[in-house]
C-alpha cells in the first residue's frame, strides 16, 4: 500500500489512517502511529514538480516571524512517482476569549519585518498553479508583472478575456504606482483565509498552506476579507500592532484582484466577471 510505504520512508509505523479534508488538489489523511497522529499530503509528483519541497520552505519562513503556530515538517519526499508532505497533526479546538485579537496581533507582528525585496527566492505555487515571484525593487512593478498580467493574458488567450479587457488591466497596472502608498515588503502568508488557518485545542492560531512572497501587506489582508472576512476584532487588534495606510479598505478590490484572477484561471465563470468589474 502507498501510505504504508510512506509511512515506512518516513520511518514510522502506522497502525491504521483515514482520509481527511486537505484542499482541492491533495489527498489528505490522518495517519495513527503509537499514539500519535499525522497529517499526510499526497499528489502526482510530475504534475506539479516538488511542490512540497516549496510548501516546506514556506512554513519555514512563517514559522520564524508567525508567533502563533505553524505546524511542523516532519518530512516531505517521494516514492512510486507520488511525493508527499508528513505534518504534525493540529488537533482543532475552538477560540477562546482573546483569539482573534491575539491572531491579529501575530500577523502584523509578521508584516512587520522589513524584507529585502518583493518576491521570493523560487518560484512556488499558489493552489495549482504556479506563481512568479521574481525579484523586484518596488510593489506596483511586481505586483503587475508577476501577479496581473501575466494571468489576464493566460485567460485571454483562453477566450476568457477581450482585448479590451486586456486594455483595462494593462491600464490599470500603468497606475498602481499612484494607488498603492509606497512600503517595505513584507512576509506574507499569501492564502490567509479562513480555510488555510484552524484555532487550536490549546487556544493558538495555526496557520498553513501558505503561498508565501515578499510583497504589500494589504495583500494578505484584503484575502482574509474575500470569502466572508474575519471578526473585527482581528483588524483592530492588527492595526494596534502596525496600522494600515489611509485608504485601505477603498484598495480593498485592488489587493484583491490577484486571488480573484487565480480563481479565474482555475474555475472561470463568476470569477471572469469579478475581475472584469475591479479592472473596468
Amino acid at each position: 500500500m502507498l501510505i504504508h510505504t510512506i509511512a515506512e520512508d518516513c520511518g514510522i509505523q502506522i497502525g491504521r489512517y483515514e482520509r481527511v479534508p486537505g484542499g482541492d488538489i491533495n489527498h489528505a489523511y490522518c495517519l495513527h502511529s503509537n499514539g500519535t497522529r499525522y497529517f499526510l499530503k499526497i499528489n502526482d509528483e510530475l504534475r506539479y514538480p516538488q511542490m512540497f519541497a516549496k510548501e516546506t520552505s514556506g512554513l519555514a519562513a512563517i514559522r520564524d516571524a508567525f508567533r502563533q503556530k505553524v505546524p511542523a515538517v516532519i518530512k516531505h519526499g517521494a516514492v512510486e512517482g507520488t511525493q508527499y508532505l508528513l505534518l504534525e497533526w493540529l488537533e482543532p479546538g475552538t477560540p477562546r476569549h482573546g483569539f482573534w485579537e491575539r491572531f491579529g496581533r501575530a500577523i502584523a507582528e509578521m508584516h512587520r519585518v522589513e524584507q529585502p525585496f518583493f518576491g521570493w527566492e523560487e518560484d512556488n505555487f499558489i493552489g495549482s498553479l504556479i506563481q512568479t515571484n521574481g525579484r523586484h525593487a518596488d510593489w506596483p512593478t511586481f505586483y503587475a508583472q508577476c501577479r496581473i498580467l501575466p494571468l489576464v493574458y493566460r485567460i485571454a488567450e483562453t477566450g476568457g478575456f477581450t482585448p479590451k479587457d486586456v486594455k483595462a488591466a494593462e491600464k490599470l497596472c500603468s497606475k498602481l504606482g499612484e494607488l498603492y502608498p509606497p512600503e517595505q515588503p513584507s512576509l506574507l502568508h499569501g492564502d490567509l483565509w479562513s480555510g488555510n488557518f484552524v484555532a487550536t485545542a490549546d487556544g493558538s492560531a495555526a496557520i498553513y498552506d501558505p503561498a508565501v512572497y515578499y510583497g504589500h501587506r494589504e495583500m494578505d489582508i484584503a484575502m482574509t476579507r474575500l470569502f466572508g472576512g474575519f471578526p473585527e476584532e482581528f483588524y483592530s487588534a492588527y492595526n494596534t500592532v502596525y496600522p494600515l495606510a489611509h485608504g485601505w479598505e477603498q484598495r480593498m478590490s485592488l489587493s484583491q484582484l490577484y486571488p480573484l484572477l487565480v480563481h479565474a484561471v482555475l474555475f472561470g465563470g463568476r470569477y471572469v466577471d469579478s475581475v472584469r468589474g475591479i479592472i473596468a
